[in-house]
């Protein structure tokens, strides 16, 4: 009888093992998230009660995808801001922005949303009526005038919620954009220097391109956090989607279906962000 070549076996076992191993890599928590989705736009098409909650509460996704963008480009430039105070020499400007990050990382982000919003607000159009006040006193009315007709509701809660959404992730991008600027090695500056750049331009063409594409993934991280905190605004009366789906449950009592929905939209949003996020991350691993 012929005998069986010893290298067969080690092959079926590497092949085995190798097999186990690709079906343990498999993305199997997104697979189930698949099928939740699936399985709630299927009874949201074949059942009444699910399709009318659907078709109310889709009316805040405008607002919710509005606000946070708006917001997350008014938090980069705060965070880029704030991050190049928080590396800079000056001992005024560093303090500065580090009282900045470490307030608003001190507080809730509820709570600085209610005091942006209903106290930050007020106290500044007051400070403005103020200033116009003393414009008209030494006649400079036409810039008086402008300054005094600013009233608290001249300014909506959708413009205070955006404000409250920046100034808070501002805070926190800051120290993404600190880092990501140490990140690059000294050597860079100094060559830029040496070129006969200032620090300004050795700053703006050298150092933060390489800084941001470091921090991109980041950046991307926490705009996908953003899109779920955008909820918080709700509690200004914002009608976005958490807050629409706050009043049809309200009205109609049906909170199952409302709630169902809501938690599957957001879950819809932020995988799909995700999912870019680490595409993201892997070119970049690629292109390094």
């Amino acid at each position: 009888m012929a005998e069986q070549p010893q290298g067969i076996k080690p092959i079926i076992e590497l092949e085995d093992f190798s097999s186990k191993r690709k079906l343990r890599d498999l993305p199997w928590w997104f697979f189930a998230i698949i099928l939740i989705a699936i399985y709630v736009f299927f009874i949201i098409s074949t059942k009444e009660e699910y399709n009318a909650a659907f078709d109310f509460i889709k009316i805040g996704l405008q607002v919710t995808v509005k606000t946070t963008l708006i917001s997350y480009v008014i938090a980069i430039l705060f965070g880029l801001l704030a991050g190049l105070g928080r590396i800079s020499k000056s001992i005024v400007l560093n303090n500065l922005s580090r009282l900045y990050v470490e307030l608003i990382r001190g507080i809730p982000i509820l709570v600085l949303i209610f005091f942006i919003a209903l106290v930050g607000v007020p106290v500044l159009v007051d400070g403005m009526n103020n200033i116009g006040y003393w414009l008209s006193d030494r006649g400079i009315d036409f810039l008086g005038k402008i300054f005094t007709a600013i009233t608290n509701q001249d300014i909506s809660m959708n413009a205070r919620a955006i404000t409250a959404l920046a100034f808070t992730y501002g805070a926190y991008l800051a120290e993404i954009f600190r880092a990501g600027i140490q990140s690059i090695a000294k050597g860079q500056m100094e060559a830029a220097r040496s070129l006969g750049m200032s620090y300004g331009q050795s700053m703006r063409y050298v150092i933060l391109p390489q800084a941001v594409r470091n921090v991109l993934p980041a950046l991307g991280n926490d705009f996908v956090a953003m899109v779920k905190d955008s909820s918080l605004v709700s509690v200004l009366a914002v009608r976005d989607i958490t807050q629409v789906s706050r009043l049809y449950a309200g009205s109609t009592f049906r909170f199952r279906e409302s709630y169902i929905i809501l938690a599957v939209m957001y879950l819809t949003m932020t995988v799909i962000l995700s999912l870019g996020v680490q595409l993201l991350e892997r070119r970049l691993r690629i292109h390094d």
